[in-house]
């Protein structure tokens, strides 16, 4: 459906009474359309607009405006994010305003991002937690993301390793380092992606140790990460 509406999207660009109208179809479709319309508009224009749709009754319609509000961003998006993270009762809404409060790089979100990945049961919403803590650039997650790597779920522990490279934790590279051999390609090919923003002696023999790895995307990463690491500062 989401290459449908960009197709529409470039046939016919909307102004804003007719999106303000479309958002008030009962087909969601319409309004699927309506919100991704709202790009070349700015930020002041397009949230008023944004906040018409943000409970509405079809799930990918909430879910694309909450993304939204991570875009077009104004003083209003952090508190309703931080609503939503907190009180949403669907765990994917949940999941989606902690992923919007990572775009923002608003550092207010440290602690309701760190409340949701130690409190929320779903590992979706954990996940999502971990990745906006990276995107925050916050050295004060290292200990949220430490204990993320211990998550039963390959996805999460992905996310707590490529945002540890994020962060810039040096001090976290022998924890990460346990994952070197791990059966997950993904995981060592993050392992490797990380390694190259955590310049240090065990970072450069890591990567020399997996430019050799059998997976040619982990060995990619691993010989780009080695060169990143030798550029001048």
């Amino acid at each position: 459906m989401m290459e449908e509406i960009l197709r529409n999207l470039a046939m016919t660009a909307l102004t804003l009474e007719q999106i303000a109208s479309q958002l008030d179809s009962p087909n969601s479709r319409d309004r699927l359309i309506a919100l991704a319309s709202l790009r070349p508009y700015s930020s002041e224009e397009a949230v008023p607009l944004i906040k018409k749709v943000l409970d509405d009754d079809t799930l990918q319609v909430r879910s694309m405006a909450v993304f939204a509000l991570g875009i077009k961003q104004t003083e209003e998006c952090y508190p309703i994010l931080v609503k939503l993270l907190e009180t949403d009762e669907d765990y994917g809404i949940r999941a989606d305003a902690a992923g919007a409060l990572g775009y923002l790089e608003d550092e207010r979100a440290f602690h309701p991002l760190c409340r949701a990945f130690y409190e929320d049961t779903e590992w979706l919403v954990r996940f999502s937690a971990a990745v906006a803590l990276g995107n925050l650039k916050d050295l004060r997650a290292q200990t949220v993301l430490l204990e993320a790597l211990k998550s039963a779920e390959v996805v999460v522990q992905q996310a707590a390793i490529a945002a540890l490279g994020e962060i810039g934790a040096v001090e976290a590279v022998e924890a990460i380092l346990a994952f070197a051999s791990h059966e997950d390609w993904l995981i060592r090919q993050r392992l490797a992606e990380a390694l190259g923003n955590l310049p240090c002696d065990q970072s450069r023999s890591a990567l020399t140790f997996m430019v050799r790895d059998e997976h040619p995307q982990v060995s990619q990463a691993a010989q780009l990460s080695l060169q990143k690491l030798d550029l001048p500062n």
